[in-house]
Protein backbone atom coordinates (compact mmCIF):
# COMPACT_ATOMS: atom_id res chain seq x y z
CA UNK A 1 0.00 0.00 0.00
CA UNK A 2 1.57 3.33 -1.08
CA UNK A 3 0.86 6.16 1.35
CA UNK A 4 0.44 9.81 -0.08
CA UNK A 5 2.95 12.29 1.82
CA UNK A 6 0.72 15.12 3.44
CA UNK A 7 0.36 18.37 2.00
CA UNK A 8 2.35 20.73 3.96
CA UNK A 9 0.40 23.91 4.51
CA UNK A 10 3.13 26.61 3.92
CA UNK A 11 3.97 25.03 1.27
CA UNK A 12 0.07 24.98 -0.50
CA UNK A 13 -0.12 28.56 0.24
CA UNK A 14 2.75 29.91 -1.34
CA UNK A 15 1.74 27.40 -4.31
CA UNK A 16 -1.71 29.37 -4.41
CA UNK A 17 0.14 32.57 -3.73
CA UNK A 18 2.26 32.26 -7.19
CA UNK A 19 -0.48 30.78 -9.18
CA UNK A 20 -2.40 33.89 -8.89
CA UNK A 21 0.60 36.28 -9.00
CA UNK A 22 2.66 34.54 -11.71
CA UNK A 23 4.73 37.12 -13.48
CA UNK A 24 3.53 35.08 -17.04
CA UNK A 25 0.19 36.46 -16.84
CA UNK A 26 1.45 40.06 -17.76
CA UNK A 27 1.96 39.09 -21.02
CA UNK A 28 -1.78 38.58 -21.31
CA UNK A 29 -4.28 40.66 -22.87
CA UNK A 30 -6.70 41.98 -20.43
CA UNK A 31 -9.75 39.74 -21.40
CA UNK A 32 -7.41 36.02 -21.27
CA UNK A 33 -5.97 37.51 -18.63
CA UNK A 34 -9.03 37.81 -15.83
CA UNK A 35 -10.00 34.64 -17.93
CA UNK A 36 -6.73 32.57 -16.38
CA UNK A 37 -6.97 34.32 -13.28
CA UNK A 38 -10.84 32.76 -13.12
CA UNK A 39 -9.72 29.66 -14.12
CA UNK A 40 -6.94 29.13 -11.40
CA UNK A 41 -9.21 30.53 -8.92
CA UNK A 42 -11.64 27.63 -9.35
CA UNK A 43 -9.07 25.31 -9.51
CA UNK A 44 -7.20 26.38 -6.23
CA UNK A 45 -10.41 27.16 -4.24
CA UNK A 46 -12.40 24.21 -5.31
CA UNK A 47 -15.12 26.36 -6.72
CA UNK A 48 -17.68 25.52 -9.49
CA UNK A 49 -18.10 29.45 -9.90
CA UNK A 50 -15.90 32.82 -10.49
CA UNK A 51 -16.91 35.85 -11.83
CA UNK A 52 -15.45 39.32 -11.55
CA UNK A 53 -18.67 42.20 -12.31
CA UNK A 54 -17.08 45.82 -13.18
CA UNK A 55 -18.35 48.86 -12.21
CA UNK A 56 -20.17 51.18 -14.64
CA UNK A 57 -19.57 54.96 -13.25
CA UNK A 58 -22.55 56.09 -15.63
CA UNK A 59 -24.88 53.68 -14.36
CA UNK A 60 -24.01 53.32 -10.96
CA UNK A 61 -24.02 49.62 -11.61
CA UNK A 62 -21.85 46.30 -11.73
CA UNK A 63 -21.29 44.63 -14.94
CA UNK A 64 -20.92 41.03 -15.18
CA UNK A 65 -17.17 41.25 -17.49
CA UNK A 66 -15.51 38.02 -17.47
CA UNK A 67 -16.82 34.51 -15.68
CA UNK A 68 -16.07 30.75 -15.36
CA UNK A 69 -19.49 28.39 -14.59
CA UNK A 70 -21.69 31.36 -15.03
CA UNK A 71 -20.61 32.28 -18.14
CA UNK A 72 -24.16 33.22 -19.43
CA UNK A 73 -24.10 36.33 -16.59
CA UNK A 74 -21.76 37.91 -19.43
CA UNK A 75 -23.96 36.54 -22.08
CA UNK A 76 -26.44 38.07 -20.66
CA UNK A 77 -25.62 41.48 -19.93
CA UNK A 78 -26.26 40.78 -16.06
CA UNK A 79 -26.32 44.29 -14.33
CA UNK A 80 -26.43 44.29 -10.79
CA UNK A 81 -27.14 48.16 -8.95
CA UNK A 82 -24.57 49.05 -6.26
CA UNK A 83 -25.84 48.36 -3.18
CA UNK A 84 -28.50 46.02 -3.86
CA UNK A 85 -28.16 42.20 -3.68
CA UNK A 86 -24.70 39.89 -2.80
CA UNK A 87 -22.25 41.52 -5.58
CA UNK A 88 -24.14 45.20 -5.14
CA UNK A 89 -23.38 45.09 -0.92
CA UNK A 90 -20.02 43.92 -1.95
CA UNK A 91 -19.01 47.25 -3.95
CA UNK A 92 -21.13 49.25 -1.94
CA UNK A 93 -19.57 48.52 1.71
CA UNK A 94 -15.81 47.62 -0.12
CA UNK A 95 -15.75 44.34 2.20
CA UNK A 96 -15.19 40.83 1.86
CA UNK A 97 -19.06 39.18 2.03
CA UNK A 98 -19.72 35.33 2.58
CA UNK A 99 -23.14 33.32 1.72
CA UNK A 100 -24.29 30.18 3.17
CA UNK A 101 -27.73 30.45 1.22
CA UNK A 102 -28.40 31.18 -1.65
CA UNK A 103 -31.77 32.62 -2.51
CA UNK A 104 -34.15 35.58 -3.02
CA UNK A 105 -33.31 37.15 0.17
CA UNK A 106 -29.85 37.33 -0.45
CA UNK A 107 -28.82 38.10 -4.12
CA UNK A 108 -30.97 39.77 -7.20
CA UNK A 109 -29.63 37.51 -9.73
CA UNK A 110 -31.82 35.05 -10.69
CA UNK A 111 -28.99 33.55 -12.32
CA UNK A 112 -27.50 32.67 -9.04
CA UNK A 113 -30.64 30.78 -7.90
CA UNK A 114 -31.39 28.68 -11.01
CA UNK A 115 -27.69 27.10 -11.12
CA UNK A 116 -28.02 26.13 -7.42
CA UNK A 117 -25.50 27.81 -5.65
CA UNK A 118 -25.21 26.93 -2.42
CA UNK A 119 -22.45 29.52 -0.34
CA UNK A 120 -20.58 32.14 -2.23
CA UNK A 121 -18.22 34.17 -0.94
CA UNK A 122 -17.32 37.80 -2.68
CA UNK A 123 -14.33 40.58 -2.13
CA UNK A 124 -14.15 44.15 -3.51
CA UNK A 125 -11.80 44.79 -6.48
CA UNK A 126 -9.88 47.97 -4.95
CA UNK A 127 -7.55 50.94 -6.74
CA UNK A 128 -6.23 53.71 -5.16
CA UNK A 129 -9.48 54.98 -6.54
CA UNK A 130 -12.16 52.91 -4.82
CA UNK A 131 -13.56 49.88 -6.22
CA UNK A 132 -13.55 49.30 -9.43
CA UNK A 133 -15.89 45.75 -9.46
CA UNK A 134 -16.26 42.39 -7.75
CA UNK A 135 -15.00 39.25 -7.53
CA UNK A 136 -17.19 36.38 -6.33
CA UNK A 137 -16.81 32.25 -6.23
CA UNK A 138 -19.14 30.44 -5.79
CA UNK A 139 -20.18 25.90 -4.59
CA UNK A 140 -23.22 23.92 -5.82
CA UNK A 141 -22.45 22.11 -2.23
CA UNK A 142 -22.06 24.07 1.25
CA UNK A 143 -18.49 25.32 1.71
CA UNK A 144 -18.03 27.24 4.74
CA UNK A 145 -14.78 29.99 3.27
CA UNK A 146 -12.47 30.69 5.48
CA UNK A 147 -9.78 33.68 6.11
CA UNK A 148 -6.57 31.38 4.15
CA UNK A 149 -10.21 31.63 1.08
CA UNK A 150 -10.78 35.37 1.52
CA UNK A 151 -6.85 36.05 1.75
CA UNK A 152 -6.89 34.22 -2.04
CA UNK A 153 -9.65 35.72 -3.28
CA UNK A 154 -8.23 39.08 -2.32
CA UNK A 155 -4.62 38.30 -4.45
CA UNK A 156 -6.78 37.90 -7.13
CA UNK A 157 -9.00 40.51 -6.83
CA UNK A 158 -6.31 42.82 -6.74
CA UNK A 159 -4.43 41.36 -9.63
CA UNK A 160 -7.56 41.56 -11.52
CA UNK A 161 -8.17 45.75 -10.41
CA UNK A 162 -4.44 46.78 -11.40
CA UNK A 163 -4.67 44.94 -14.68
CA UNK A 164 -7.88 45.95 -15.64
CA UNK A 165 -7.64 49.53 -13.93
CA UNK A 166 -4.22 50.00 -16.58
CA UNK A 167 -6.62 48.73 -19.60
CA UNK A 168 -9.37 50.98 -19.15
CA UNK A 169 -7.40 54.46 -18.48
CA UNK A 170 -5.52 52.94 -21.82
CA UNK A 171 -8.89 52.80 -23.64
CA UNK A 172 -10.35 55.97 -21.78
CA UNK A 173 -7.63 58.21 -22.99
CA UNK A 174 -7.73 56.77 -26.30
CA UNK A 175 -11.47 57.04 -26.48
CA UNK A 176 -11.46 61.09 -24.99
CA UNK A 177 -8.67 61.53 -27.77
CA UNK A 178 -10.45 60.17 -30.47
CA UNK A 179 -13.40 62.49 -29.29
CA UNK A 180 -11.72 65.24 -28.81
CA UNK A 181 -9.84 65.94 -31.99
CA UNK A 182 -13.40 64.32 -34.02
CA UNK A 183 -14.69 67.96 -32.17
CA UNK A 184 -11.93 69.94 -32.24
CA UNK A 185 -11.25 69.86 -36.05
CA UNK A 186 -6.90 70.26 -36.56
CA UNK A 187 -7.98 73.72 -38.81
CA UNK A 188 -10.74 76.03 -37.43
CA UNK A 189 -13.30 76.99 -40.37
CA UNK A 190 -12.32 79.87 -42.89
CA UNK A 191 -14.53 83.00 -42.26
CA UNK A 192 -14.33 86.06 -44.12
CA UNK A 193 -12.69 89.42 -42.61
CA UNK A 194 -10.49 87.11 -40.13
CA UNK A 195 -7.75 85.19 -39.67
CA UNK A 196 -7.78 82.45 -37.22
CA UNK A 197 -5.55 79.65 -35.88
CA UNK A 198 -6.43 77.53 -32.82
CA UNK A 199 -4.19 75.29 -30.43
CA UNK A 200 -5.61 72.14 -28.22
CA UNK A 201 -2.74 70.81 -25.89
CA UNK A 202 -3.37 67.88 -24.00
CA UNK A 203 -2.11 67.67 -20.48
CA UNK A 204 0.86 65.74 -19.46
CA UNK A 205 -0.49 64.30 -16.50
CA UNK A 206 -4.13 64.74 -16.71
CA UNK A 207 -4.22 63.45 -20.18
CA UNK A 208 -7.21 64.43 -22.40
CA UNK A 209 -9.87 66.78 -20.37
CA UNK A 210 -13.07 68.86 -21.16
CA UNK A 211 -11.06 71.97 -23.07
CA UNK A 212 -12.77 73.06 -26.26
CA UNK A 213 -13.16 75.66 -28.35
CA UNK A 214 -15.53 76.03 -31.39
CA UNK A 215 -16.22 79.42 -34.10
CA UNK A 216 -19.39 79.19 -36.51
CA UNK A 217 -21.13 81.80 -38.51
CA UNK A 218 -24.93 82.40 -37.49
CA UNK A 219 -27.69 83.16 -40.14
CA UNK A 220 -28.24 86.36 -38.66
CA UNK A 221 -24.50 87.23 -39.74
CA UNK A 222 -23.10 87.38 -36.59
CA UNK A 223 -19.73 84.92 -35.41
CA UNK A 224 -20.16 83.13 -32.72
CA UNK A 225 -17.01 82.52 -30.95
CA UNK A 226 -16.73 80.28 -27.68
CA UNK A 227 -14.22 78.30 -25.62
CA UNK A 228 -14.96 76.32 -22.28
CA UNK A 229 -13.43 73.57 -19.83
CA UNK A 230 -15.08 70.81 -18.42
CA UNK A 231 -14.47 69.79 -14.75
CA UNK A 232 -12.23 66.59 -14.91
CA UNK A 233 -10.08 64.51 -17.40
CA UNK A 234 -10.83 61.67 -19.28
CA UNK A 235 -13.60 60.11 -21.56
CA UNK A 236 -16.21 61.28 -19.52
CA UNK A 237 -15.09 65.06 -19.47
CA UNK A 238 -14.89 64.33 -23.28
CA UNK A 239 -18.18 62.97 -23.47
CA UNK A 240 -19.82 65.99 -20.98
CA UNK A 241 -17.73 68.83 -23.12
CA UNK A 242 -19.13 66.80 -26.79
CA UNK A 243 -22.71 67.68 -25.48
CA UNK A 244 -22.25 71.24 -24.15
CA UNK A 245 -20.50 72.32 -27.43
CA UNK A 246 -23.50 71.06 -29.62
CA UNK A 247 -26.14 72.57 -26.99
CA UNK A 248 -24.41 75.69 -27.34
CA UNK A 249 -24.62 75.55 -30.79
CA UNK A 250 -28.27 74.98 -30.87
CA UNK A 251 -29.04 77.77 -28.23
CA UNK A 252 -26.70 80.14 -30.50
CA UNK A 253 -29.25 79.58 -33.62
CA UNK A 254 -31.96 80.87 -31.16
CA UNK A 255 -30.68 84.39 -29.94
CA UNK A 256 -27.44 86.62 -30.76
CA UNK A 257 -26.83 87.62 -26.83
CA UNK A 258 -24.28 85.17 -25.11
CA UNK A 259 -25.80 85.73 -21.80
CA UNK A 260 -29.10 84.20 -22.83
CA UNK A 261 -27.46 81.45 -24.73
CA UNK A 262 -25.40 80.24 -21.32
CA UNK A 263 -28.43 81.24 -19.53
CA UNK A 264 -29.80 77.91 -21.65
CA UNK A 265 -26.69 76.01 -21.55
CA UNK A 266 -26.84 76.26 -17.74
CA UNK A 267 -30.18 74.44 -17.26
CA UNK A 268 -29.77 72.12 -19.49
CA UNK A 269 -26.27 71.00 -17.65
CA UNK A 270 -28.05 71.54 -14.62
CA UNK A 271 -30.84 69.14 -15.63
CA UNK A 272 -29.21 66.58 -17.94
CA UNK A 273 -25.44 66.91 -16.51
CA UNK A 274 -26.13 67.31 -12.75
CA UNK A 275 -22.78 66.10 -11.78
CA UNK A 276 -20.66 68.47 -14.42
CA UNK A 277 -19.21 71.29 -14.00
CA UNK A 278 -17.81 74.07 -16.47
CA UNK A 279 -16.99 77.25 -17.43
CA UNK A 280 -17.06 78.93 -20.55
CA UNK A 281 -16.56 81.65 -22.41
CA UNK A 282 -18.97 82.72 -25.76
CA UNK A 283 -18.51 85.92 -27.53
CA UNK A 284 -20.55 87.10 -30.60
CA UNK A 285 -19.24 89.76 -32.97
CA UNK A 286 -22.03 91.49 -34.84
CA UNK A 287 -22.13 91.08 -38.87
CA UNK A 288 -20.10 95.17 -39.27
CA UNK A 289 -17.42 93.58 -37.45
CA UNK A 290 -17.07 96.65 -35.03
CA UNK A 291 -17.80 94.90 -31.26
CA UNK A 292 -18.28 91.98 -29.67
CA UNK A 293 -20.00 91.31 -27.07
CA UNK A 294 -18.77 88.86 -23.99
CA UNK A 295 -20.04 86.72 -21.46
CA UNK A 296 -18.36 84.72 -19.23
CA UNK A 297 -19.68 81.68 -17.13
CA UNK A 298 -16.84 81.15 -14.77
CA UNK A 299 -14.11 82.00 -17.44
CA UNK A 300 -11.02 83.82 -17.74
CA UNK A 301 -11.82 86.92 -19.97
CA UNK A 302 -10.47 87.30 -23.31
CA UNK A 303 -7.44 89.42 -24.28
CA UNK A 304 -7.33 91.82 -27.12
CA UNK A 305 -4.26 93.13 -28.79
CA UNK A 306 -4.88 96.11 -30.66
CA UNK A 307 -2.87 96.47 -34.17
CA UNK A 308 -0.50 98.71 -32.39
CA UNK A 309 1.07 95.32 -30.45
CA UNK A 310 -1.01 96.87 -27.01
CA UNK A 311 -2.47 93.76 -25.40
CA UNK A 312 -5.55 93.85 -22.67
CA UNK A 313 -7.68 91.37 -20.43
CA UNK A 314 -11.15 92.29 -21.80
CA UNK A 315 -13.43 93.99 -18.58
CA UNK A 316 -16.03 91.63 -18.89
CA UNK A 317 -17.33 90.18 -15.14
CA UNK A 318 -17.70 86.62 -14.66
CA UNK A 319 -20.65 84.90 -13.57
CA UNK A 320 -20.99 81.51 -12.36
CA UNK A 321 -19.64 78.37 -13.91
CA UNK A 322 -22.47 76.04 -15.85
CA UNK A 323 -23.46 73.81 -13.67
CA UNK A 324 -22.80 75.46 -10.45
CA UNK A 325 -26.40 76.88 -9.14
CA UNK A 326 -29.65 76.65 -10.67
CA UNK A 327 -30.81 79.78 -12.37
CA UNK A 328 -27.56 82.15 -12.05
CA UNK A 329 -27.93 85.27 -13.42
CA UNK A 330 -25.89 86.21 -16.28
CA UNK A 331 -24.54 89.27 -18.32
CA UNK A 332 -23.15 90.26 -21.10
CA UNK A 333 -21.32 93.10 -22.34
CA UNK A 334 -20.52 95.14 -25.15
CA UNK A 335 -17.17 96.34 -26.23
CA UNK A 336 -15.44 97.80 -29.32
CA UNK A 337 -13.68 95.88 -31.71
CA UNK A 338 -10.91 98.30 -33.01
CA UNK A 339 -10.04 98.04 -36.99
CA UNK A 340 -6.50 95.42 -37.00
CA UNK A 341 -6.96 94.09 -33.45
CA UNK A 342 -6.72 90.37 -32.62
CA UNK A 343 -9.41 88.75 -30.22
CA UNK A 344 -7.88 85.71 -27.88
CA UNK A 345 -9.74 83.25 -25.83
CA UNK A 346 -7.90 80.39 -23.78
CA UNK A 347 -8.45 77.96 -21.08
CA UNK A 348 -6.81 78.65 -17.78
CA UNK A 349 -4.20 76.06 -18.23
CA UNK A 350 -2.45 78.64 -19.99
CA UNK A 351 -1.61 80.78 -17.34
CA UNK A 352 -2.53 79.00 -13.85
CA UNK A 353 0.10 77.07 -12.12
CA UNK A 354 0.36 76.18 -8.56
CA UNK A 355 3.27 78.06 -7.77
CA UNK A 356 2.60 81.24 -9.03
CA UNK A 357 -0.57 83.83 -7.89
CA UNK A 358 -3.43 83.82 -10.69
CA UNK A 359 -2.24 87.72 -12.14
CA UNK A 360 1.38 86.69 -12.63
CA UNK A 361 0.07 84.50 -14.83
CA UNK A 362 -1.66 86.60 -16.78
CA UNK A 363 1.43 89.36 -16.67
CA UNK A 364 2.73 86.47 -18.92
CA UNK A 365 0.08 86.29 -21.05
CA UNK A 366 -0.24 90.28 -21.54
CA UNK A 367 3.68 90.79 -22.35
CA UNK A 368 3.74 87.79 -24.72
CA UNK A 369 0.85 88.62 -26.38
CA UNK A 370 2.79 90.54 -29.54
CA UNK A 371 2.88 88.49 -32.42
CA UNK A 372 1.04 90.15 -35.39
CA UNK A 373 -0.84 87.00 -36.42
CA UNK A 374 -3.15 84.76 -35.08
CA UNK A 375 -0.89 81.21 -35.62
CA UNK A 376 2.01 83.40 -34.44
CA UNK A 377 0.33 84.52 -31.61
CA UNK A 378 -0.68 80.81 -30.59
CA UNK A 379 3.09 79.36 -30.88
CA UNK A 380 4.20 82.67 -29.11
CA UNK A 381 2.21 81.94 -26.27
CA UNK A 382 2.52 77.89 -26.30
CA UNK A 383 6.54 78.04 -26.27
CA UNK A 384 6.93 81.04 -23.70
CA UNK A 385 4.04 80.35 -21.70
CA UNK A 386 4.08 76.38 -21.18
CA UNK A 387 6.32 74.52 -19.28
CA UNK A 388 7.92 71.27 -21.58
CA UNK A 389 5.02 68.88 -20.03
CA UNK A 390 2.47 70.60 -18.93
CA UNK A 391 -0.23 69.69 -16.17
CA UNK A 392 -3.19 70.88 -17.39
CA UNK A 393 -4.86 70.51 -20.78
CA UNK A 394 -4.62 74.24 -23.26
CA UNK A 395 -6.92 75.36 -25.63
CA UNK A 396 -6.04 78.71 -27.40
CA UNK A 397 -8.54 80.24 -30.23
CA UNK A 398 -7.11 83.70 -31.73
CA UNK A 399 -8.60 85.76 -34.01
CA UNK A 400 -7.11 88.55 -36.24
CA UNK A 401 -9.32 91.43 -38.42
CA UNK A 402 -7.73 91.64 -41.72
CA UNK A 403 -7.53 95.03 -43.34
CA UNK A 404 -9.58 94.07 -46.16
CA UNK A 405 -12.72 93.64 -43.81
CA UNK A 406 -11.28 96.59 -41.19
CA UNK A 407 -11.45 98.97 -44.75
CA UNK A 408 -15.05 97.91 -45.62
Amino acid sequence: MIRRRPVDPGNERLRRIEAVTDAALSSLQLDDLLAELLERTRELLSVDTATILLVDETTNELVATAARGLEEEVRQGIRIPIGSGFAGKVAAQARPIVLDRVDRTTVVNQILIDKHLNSMAGVPMLTPDGVIGVLHVGTLEHRPFGDEDLHLLRLVADRAAMATQARLSQLDRAAALALQRSLLPARPPAVPGFEVAARYIPGAQVGVGGDWYDLFRLPSGHLGVVIGDVAGSGLRAAVVMGRIRSALRAYALETDDPADVLTRLDRKVQLFEPNAMATAAYAVIDPSRTTVTVSLAGHLPPVLIAATGAAESLAVPADLPLGAMPEAPRRATTLPLPSGSMLLLYTDGLIERRDRPLDEGMGLLLANAVDGTADGLCSQLAKHLLPDAPTDDVAMLALRMTADEASG
